[in-house]
């Protein structure tokens, strides 16, 4: 139960791996806040997870759209006045589309990706942060994903806003340090969501042969289990992660389990940062191997 007492936050948590997190993080110990715009669904998956903790733990469904400050506003309102604090939060909200050639997507749709998925996602860290410093050990936890590290040109404004999310992560890891407030990124690996059902819709016209490809074959074998995921975001809510801040963590790549023995040379260095990799990076970082 390393989530004992602790209040987690969890956006997009009406499905997939937002769900999932936050039931993880129920079976941990915690009190959860599930926020989505989709009300309905949201409404489901908590009568689901309350029925799962019993009275022990609380469950709290906040309908709310990253893409609408006015609607986040709200939704704080309501999470002040039920929980006063919180201590963790998990900013898994987005968007994949437009899908298709950067110069033949509706324009409008490209830049309301980014601003849905950066704007949205630096304005819950901007409202929780007040939260969070009443907290012994605060945690932000971005979902950014393979999307920030490779090239996917017919996925372009998904693939250039999570990369946005790494510097914002790292951003505020360095500005909430004195605060003692942890913020990282994870990558969840190729998640069967709905992200392969709209992938799949688009069709290889839109996606391109190669890429359509990969998604079929994530719809074929399940893709990476949901629960790595939500392991490593237990881990990082936790106080067994204080101290690791501003890294962009693969849940399924990286040996992240062994972060518990984490060090001062490894704090120092530029080991999970989103960094060039010049030959002095590649020295320091081969003197810690």
């Amino acid at each position: 139960m390393m989530l004992q007492g602790r209040v987690a936050l969890v956006t997009g948590a009406s499905r997939g791996l937002g769900a999932g997190v936050a039931e993880r993080f129920l079976r941990e110990g915690a009190d959860v806040i599930l926020l989505s715009r989709s009300r309905d669904t949201l409404d489901v998956v908590a009568a689901r997870l309350s029925a799962l903790c019993g009275p022990d733990h609380r469950v709290l469904a906040v309908p709310g759209d990253i893409s609408s400050p006015r609607s986040i506003d709200r939704a704080f309102l309501g999470i002040q006045r039920e929980f006063g604090s919180i201590d963790v939060v998990v900013n898994n909200a987005g968007v994949f589309v437009p899908m298709g050639d950067f110069e033949k997507v509706e324009w409008s749709e490209w830049v309301q990706a980014i601003a849905t998925n950066v704007a949205g996602t630096a304005y819950m860290c901007r409202k929780a942060i007040p939260m969070l410093r009443q907290s012994a050990r605060g945690k932000i936890i971005n979902v950014a994903g393979g999307g920030a590290t490779r090239p996917l040109p017919p996925l372009s404004a998904y693939g250039t806003s999570k990369a946005a999310i790494l510097r914002l992560t790292e951003e505020l890891a360095a500005y909430l340090a004195p605060d003692g407030i942890d913020v990282n990124s994870i990558a969840p690996g190729p998640l069967d969501t709905r992200f392969v059902d709209e992938a799949i819709a688009a069709g290889p016209g839109n996606l391109g042969g190669a890429l359509y490809r990969e998604i079929l074959d994530i719809r074929a074998t399940g893709g990476t289990p949901m629960a790595v995921s939500a392991d490593l975001c237990a881990f990082l809510a936790s106080r067994r992660s204080d101290g690791i801040t501003g890294r962009f963590i693969s849940a399924r790549y990286d040996d992240w389990e062994s972060f518990r023995d984490w060090s001062d040379a490894r704090e120092k260095s530029d080991l999970y940062r989103m960094r060039r990799l010049d030959p002095d990076t590649l020295t320091r970082v081969k003197r810690l191997l």
